[in-house]
């Protein structure tokens, strides 16, 4: 939470951020009505904002800076259940960049000294042209909050014995402790931005792996109603066939009546004649509506085809992965680490486990069997009762040399 009391030596405002610029500002005290629902933004409705919390010394410089998240309900309302203690943590940051006067407070999702707290918070972006410290920086010096600079009290020259020696020992002292701390600063700032990079790079992998799985669950939808459509089709033109063939038999057993009925050939000719013309427009209306039908199975079968076989769209997920400028990686155990090849992506899909044990050169049951041993090491050996030992036993960390009934069992039940 915010305390809305201003400290006696400083100043509190919170920043809300928009990509790598602050987009609005307002003092602790605003904040904290916003936080008890006095208050709300239309303008934020529905939305998670990155804000930061920027604690300021009297002559306006940056003590200490918290990188949080907080949502905004349909009503542009702070969430009621929201309470982070940023200003706890602001005492508790570590060391992050000098803004001016020193080395400040920072706490961020990569440097967080309170770990349940972790994933309301983000990460800082420090990229050349798109430097948060830096929008920071240029909006305290723009003041718009209006707050009043306090200058520092000048502390009075003291005369000093042998002035010329004195200048000399503290002009070669205070250059070698401005080296030791620029060295620091850089160093902790390398740090924390090779944090942040990393913390990023988890991120821009997740949403990748995540528009993959919508991306193929999307394709097999797909394939799934193609499929489905190609099957009633199907079906109806078997129907067709089955009725056709009815009319035929009916056709013959009408000849046959027709050449055994010889008294009455005469009598039934012009009859038989009038339905047989009537016969043969329903045969070959029949006949071309199953060439129809068989012209559209045909299309759907070819449609099914290119449906299997197209190409990635340009610059989608996919295309990247077959042009391997983005590499789909996963981690089993046993296997470590592995780069999946673009054909590979739908068969290790289909069944993880199955593929990873094919890599380790065995069957799925096997792998299985050893995979339950690797994350539970422990007899297997089952009593009288019907109930496992469960004594802890050495865990084999290849599955090639894993042998059931000897090393998933202890010393005693291996004898």
């Amino acid at each position: 939470m915010v305390s809305a009391d201003q400290a006696t030596d400083g100043y509190s405002a919170v920043f809300f951020m928009d990509g790598g610029q602050v987009a609005r500002e307002m003092r602790a005290s605003e904040f904290g009505a916003f936080l008890d629902g006095y208050v709300g933004l239309s303008d934020l409705a529905e939305t998670d904002v990155r804000a930061v919390l920027v604690e300021l010394s009297g002559d306006l410089l940056v003590q200490a800076l918290v990188f949080f998240r907080i949502w905004f309900d349909e009503e542009g309302r702070a969430d009621s259940h929201w309470n982070v203690p940023i200003e706890e943590l602001a005492r508790r940051g570590a060391k992050g960049p000098d803004m001016g006067g020193g080395a400040i407070r920072l706490v961020c999702r990569s440097q967080c000294p309170d770990p349940k707290y972790k994933e309301d918070l983000w990460d800082p972006d420090m990229t050349p042209g798109n430097n948060h410290f830096q929008s920071i920086r240029k909006a305290i010096e723009a003041n718009s909050l209006k707050f009043r600079k306090i200058e520092p009290v000048q502390e009075e020259n003291i005369p000093l014995l042998n002035p010329e020696a004195e200048e000399s020992a503290g002009a070669e002292g205070g250059a070698a402790s401005a080296d030791r701390s620029r060295l620091a600063q850089l160093i902790r700032e390398q740090r924390l931005r090779i944090k942040t990079l990393q913390s990023v790079h988890r991120d821009s992998l997740s949403d990748i792996q995540r528009e993959h799985r919508l991306e193929m669950q999307g394709l097999r939808n797909e394939m799934a109603t193609l499929e489905q459509k190609y099957e009633r089709q199907r079906l109806s033109n078997d129907q067709l066939k089955k009725r056709l063939s009815e009319r035929n038999e009916q056709y013959l057993t009408m000849q046959e009546q027709m050449a055994s009925g010889g008294e009455d050939k005469e009598r039934d000719e012009a009859n038989a004649s009038a339905e047989l013309v009537l016969l043969r427009e329903q045969l070959e209306r029949r006949q071309r509506e199953l060439e129809l039908r068989d012209d559209k199975i045909v299309a759907l079968e070819q449609e099914n085809h290119d449906l299997r076989h197209r190409e990635p769209a340009e610059n989608s997920i996919l295309d990247h992965l077959k042009r391997q400028s983005v590499f789909l990686v996963a981690y089993h155990a046993g296997v470590g680490h592995i780069t999946l090849p673009y054909d590979d992506i739908e068969t290790y899909f289909n069944n993880p486990t199955a593929y990873a044990a094919d890599r380790c050169g065995m069957n799925e049951p096997a792998y299985r069997e050893w995979l339950e041993h690797y994350e539970n090491p422990v007899c297997k050996h089952e009593g009288k009762d019907g109930k496992a030992c469960g004594e802890p036993i050495v865990r084999v960390s290849q599955p090639a040399e894993f042998r059931p009934g000897t090393d998933d069992r202890c010393e005693k039940h291996q004898a």
